[in-house]
């Protein structure tokens, strides 16, 4: 088990857009369990490699009430989010101690490549839909306060400061 550091925010890592991934390898597939560590180590739902200060375009998450059923996603895009919004509290290890209630589409339709290095599609829903739509602001150098009017994200900002010392 590897569980890999999450960069401080403001690291610049977590601002730049991750590098697209050519094809799956044991590389990869390296990197995404040492995510899956990571992500069952906070306790999380999803992680994207950004987040651990590597700089390409993985992600896993798993929303599972058992656990242990990680998608392990590739270059993921949205290809149809549903009308219908969630609204859930996100965080992000990357900047402890802070969260804030976000709405997003409550059903997202996803296309990644798979562990096998195949095309996939999948649908996702609830708490997984959320988590994957994190991880691909993630991927694009966002953050999840970044969907937060200015006057809030400054607020949590300005909150996180001070718990940080």
């Amino acid at each position: 088990m590897t569980v890999r550091r999450c960069l401080p925010w403001p690291d610049k890592h977590l601002r730049s857009r991750a590098a697209e991934v050519s094809e799956i390898t044991d590389e990869i597939r390296a990197i995404w369990n040492d995510m899956i560590d990571t992500m069952e180590a906070m306790p999380g739902v999803g992680l994207a490699a950004p987040q651990i200060g590597v700089m390409l375009r993985l992600a896993v998450v798993d929303g599972s009430s058992e656990r242990g059923r990680a998608v392990r996603m590739a270059n993921p895009e949205i290809l149809h989010a549903s009308v219908e919004l969630r609204e859930h509290d996100e965080a992000s290890p990357n900047l402890p101690g802070v969260s804030a209630k976000l709405k997003r589409p409550r059903a997202v339709t996803v296309r990644f490549l798979n562990e096998q290095g195949q095309v996939d599609r999948r649908d996702f829903v609830g708490i997984e839909a959320t988590s994957v739509q994190h991880q691909i602001d993630h991927l694009n150098g966002r953050m999840y306060f970044d969907n937060l009017s200015k006057v809030k994200r400054d607020m949590l900002l300005r909150k996180a400061r001070k718990l940080g010392g």
